[in-house]
């Protein structure tokens, strides 16, 4: 396995200045509106908008939702026109390069109403990209009471797309990361049903208990390879480490504690316990039967269920391994919507289109359908929602679960963003993986962030 990296940072730096230039609205500004300023539409009043949603560069279940969804919204909204296009360019199906997508459209002076970005962009997002106070554009009232509801949003949830305490954008779908196993394979290695691997550690004793039964690395952790820097967050903070200070200025991946949870990671390639592989190839090896254990997002349930029924062995989830010493502290993945619109009749119909998509009409869909975490909670008690489902999907469990100790995935300040991102997922696969220095390695990789800083 050896990295790859899109050039989207090239032009997000190069163009960053003109985009904060030309992108009109309430750019790091807004303290928060109490009443709205776009007016209702009119009965009659047509308006035709565009959402970007990288759901839609996924086949399948992910696709197929949100097409059912858009059409459910049309029919409740026939004066609203709703076109859906995947991210221009090179955004991938995960997420990565959300917004260079709307930042080449903005160029253009035609960007998305409506965009779904992945939560690591929300400072570029506000401070370059002109993203509206929604607090701003319909009060925040109404944003507190779409927030609210008979299945309220989770409260960890609700504030992952705020920006400086107001709402920049509504939180969309996200996961956190999840310990997958193969049970069957952990049987057959002579692993207890009630094994306990709530430490890394215990993990590790049984991924070398697995490993000599099959020959093979038993555990890949998603966390330590190109595009699982969201979930490395949480091994950092899980370790005592952080990426970034409190006040947002100062890298950390570099301090001693953050470098502990690299070299954690490090012991266990040299054990011969962990797999060396992409993002990509990890999730085809488990589903295929080759590694026992995965941590990765809980967003790839789904997959692995159907993997596991078509497979015949038994697929069992437990949350994410906490180090000695120290409580695990899970990060999310995932991405919030947020409005582009300039002109407030679109404004207007953007809003309304993201209050259906975070209804509980739409997480139902999307949960059960996709296998997103629904950010309104209760819907797994309710008969008429998602119990069910949560009936029937044990492993959503650990999941839900891990959102009462949920921290924020950390955007880094500037224009650089996608520049430091990568130079900590180079500085982690080198020291996992190729032989480096984790202390030194990971040291390095701070200077050299740092001054990519503002």
């Amino acid at each position: 396995m050896r990295r790859t990296k899109g050039l989207a940072v090239l032009a997000l730096s190069a163009a960053a200045l003109t985009v904060a230039g030309c992108a009109t609205g309430s750019v790091g500004t807004a303290s928060g509106g109490a009443g709205a300023t776009v007016p209702e539409l009119a009965p009659d009043q047509k308006v035709d908008i565009v959402f970007e949603s990288y759901n839609l560069q996924q086949a399948g279940p992910w696709t197929d939702t949100i097409t059912g969804l858009l059409r459910d919204f049309e029919a409740a909204h026939p004066n609203i026109t709703v076109t859906a296009q995947p991210p221009q360019g090179a955004a991938g199906a995960s997420g990565v390069a959300t917004a260079s997508s709307v930042q080449t459209q903005l160029l253009a002076g035609n960007p998305p109403d409506v965009a779904q970005l992945t939560f690591d962009t929300v400072d570029f997002a506000v401070n370059q990209l002109g993203a509206k106070n929604i607090e701003s554009l319909v009060g925040k009232e109404a944003v507190e009471e779409n927030f609210a509801g008979p299945h309220p949003y989770h409260p960890r949830a609700k504030v992952l797309g705020d920006w400086n305490g107001v709402t920049y954008g509504v939180p969309y779908v996200f996961s956190t990361p999840v310990l997958f196993f193969n049970a069957s394979t952990l049987a057959k290695a002579g692993v207890p049903a009630d094994v306990d691997l709530s430490t890394w550690p215990k993990v590790t004793e049984v991924a070398k208990k697995v490993t000599a039964a099959t020959g093979k690395p038993a555990l890949s952790i998603s966390c330590a390879v190109k595009g699982g820097n969201w979930c490395m967050q949480a091994l950092f903070k899980s370790a005592g480490g952080a990426v970034l200070s409190d006040d947002r200025s100062t890298i950390e991946f570099g301090d001693p504690a953050s470098v502990e949870a690299v070299t954690a990671l490090r012991a266990m390639f040299d054990a011969g316990v962990l797999a060396n592989q992409s993002a990509t190839a990890q999730t085809e090896a488990f589903a295929k039967g080759d590694t026992a254990m995965t941590m990765t997002s809980s967003a790839i349930q789904g997959s692995f269920i159907k993997a596991a029924q078509a497979g015949g062995w038994d697929l069992k989830a437990a949350a994410m391994p906490a180090f000695p010493g120290h409580e695990a502290v899970p990060t999310n993945s995932g991405s919030g919507l947020f409005i582009f619109s300039q002109d407030p009749a679109k404004q207007r119909a953007a809003w309304e289109l993201i209050t259906f998509m975070t209804s509980d009409h739409a997480y139902t869909e999307i949960s059960s359908k996709i296998g997103y975490l629904p950010l309104r909670t209760s819907l797994t008690t309710d008969p008429a929602a998602l119990k069910p489902w949560a009936d029937k999907n044990p492993l959503v469990a650990p999941n839900l679960a891990q959102l009462d100790r949920l921290q924020p995935w950390m955007s880094y300040p500037g224009n650089s963003y996608v520049q430091v991102d990568d130079i900590l997922a180079t500085a982690i696969e080198d020291s996992v993986f190729y032989g480096k220095d984790p202390a030194t390695t990971m040291s390095a990789a701070q200077q050299r962030a740092q001054t990519l800083l503002p």
